[in-house]
């Protein structure tokens, strides 16, 4: 049973209590149990020598220099689903001559291999860190935040009082949100400056600051804390980055999803999953989203649209009748490939407006024809780094036949390191 199965599941706890001299066949009994819960192929068994106890009988044994006994107490135990521990329970009951077997339910909180667990957690944030950091003031309009955003191309900003202080984080779905912006920043960076001067304008008439619209109190991370602790803090709350402070509670730098990502696949990274035994290694099957949101290659712009809003995602997957993938579309490519007097109608539509551009370009002609993919085989340290090496968010698994049968991008990759998938 993989950690991704267990991991979460209410399952059941198989408890074994035996003697040390107890035998099967000639064998310590406990060393026979565990040969065969290895074989039936269970998630794991640990064997545990006590320092004392009695028994049915009675009689006290105990692991004491001066009384030292050759039958001290043995517990083994096991946890797996209901099923294999049934299964195995028919087993090993009659290989329990004398002793006592217990079952209880439990739930796997976390589980995982030392070989799957490529992230060095212990590192110092300021060891990965990235020290450059562009931040924003809470006094500052809305308009000047804007403009620091694009400039930069920066999705979200620390935002800092008089005092210096981390007070929050102002992101494009903020200003999306609260302050009338019309579209995200990945849209934004694509569209021409006439385009966004007008949006602009409003902007700097609004007597909206940062304080105003920002996310607070902004989630942060100390400098000197461990790497493990500031990547289960982003995962808790769903975030890519964290501002890093110093001791004093200066902003020293950022932590974003894409730092932690790129410790694994460092060398040592590496080695460890070279050195995994058959079966440890997780591979993109056991973390691919299965959900593919595809559209056809011949599909107009207004099918496109209804897509991205049914699906809820900002990229699609273009395939043919097969089913292969061909291209990808983001929002952005939609918005761009339409018409400049369109531009503004597309951007309404994927907001949910009803009105949708009678635009005649169909999927093939507004993909991005530089799709990654893979097959589910792929090591996860393998992915990780060709999705960082390449500047992709996502990967296209493909079985054998090249048919998309999943996804898998950044925020899955980063859950699979935290053992949150």
């Amino acid at each position: 049973m993989s950690p991704k199965q267990l991991t979460g599941k209410k399952v059941k706890r198989l408890t074994i209590y035996i003697g040390e001299s107890d035998k099967w066949r000639g064998k310590a009994l406990h060393a026979a149990l565990l040969e065969t819960l290895r074989t039936q192929g269970m998630a794991g068994a640990t064997v545990t020598r006590g320092l004392s106890g009695f028994g049915a009988h009675s009689v006290i044994h105990t692991a004491n220099i001066l009384t030292l006994s050759m039958d001290l107490p043995i517990i083994i135990q096991v946890v797996d689903t209901k099923e294999k521990i049934n299964a195995v329970l028919k087993i090993i009951a009659p290989m329990v001559g004398e002793g006592l077997i217990t079952l209880d339910d439990v739930e796997v909180v976390k589980y995982t291999h030392r070989y799957l667990n490529p992230l060095p957690a212990d590192k110092h944030v300021a060891e990965v860190m990235t020290r450059k950091v562009i931040a924003l003031t809470d006094t500052m309009s809305v308009a000047e935040a804007w403009e620091t955003m694009l400039k930069h191309l920066l999705k979200a900003l620390p935002v800092l009082n008089q005092n210096g202080e981390v007070v929050g984080i102002l992101t494009d779905e903020d200003l999306l949100e609260r302050a009338g912006l019309e579209q995200r920043l990945s849209i934004a960076e694509r569209l021409e400056r006439s385009m966004l001067q007008a949006e602009f304008t409003a902007l700097q008439e609004s007597p909206l600051k940062v304080a105003d619209v920002m996310t607070s109190p902004a989630i942060t991370v100390y400098e000197n804390e461990p790497l493990g602790v500031a990547a289960a803090r982003m995962a808790e709350h769903g975030i890519k980055r964290l501002p890093v402070l110093d001791e004093k509670g200066k902003l020293v730098g950022v932590l974003s999803r894409v730092d932690v990502l790129k410790q694994v696949v460092t060398k040592e990274a590496k080695k460890r999953a070279a050195k995994a035994p058959t079966g440890a290694a997780r591979t993109l099957g056991d973390v691919l989203i299965p959900e593919v949101p595809t559209v056809a290659e011949d599909a107009p712009l207004a099918e496109v649209i209804a897509r991205f809003l049914e699906a809820g995602t900002r990229r699609l997957i273009v395939v043919n009748e097969a089913g292969h993938p061909l291209g990808l579309i983001s929002d952005a490519d939609a918005v761009t490939s339409a018409q400049p007097a369109s531009q503004r109608g597309v951007i309404q539509a994927l907001r949910g407006g009803k009105t949708i551009p009678d635009e005649k370009i169909t999927a093939s002609q507004i993909m991005s024809r530089q799709v990654l993919s893979a097959s589910p085989d792929m090591s996860l340290t393998e992915a990780t780094h060709l999705l960082l090496a390449q500047k992709r968010k996502w990967m296209v698994v493909v079985d054998a036949h090249g048919k998309a049968i999943g996804l898998v991008d950044r925020q899955a990759l980063f859950k699979t390191i935290m053992h949150q998938s």
